[in-house]
């Protein structure tokens, strides 16, 4: 059930990538339904579509 979740939120932050504003309303519901480990995971994936897509760089405030 847990790899679900993170791979349900791993879609999700793709599909509304467009918008920063809902994007980090997204990544502060992740890190609050996700387990520590899947938080790590998270980290790696965001930081991974901030270099395709820098305006999504304001969020990181939230994973650190």
């Amino acid at each position: 059930m847990a790899r679900a979740m993170m791979d349900y939120t791993i879609t999700v932050l793709n599909k509304v990538s467009f918008d920063s504003a809902l994007f980090c309303k997204e990544v502060q519901k992740a890190l609050q339904r996700l387990l520590p480990y899947e938080i790590e995971e998270l980290k790696i994936f965001i930081h991974s579509l901030v270099q395709q897509n820098p305006e999504l760089n304001q969020c990181l405030v939230y994973i650190k």
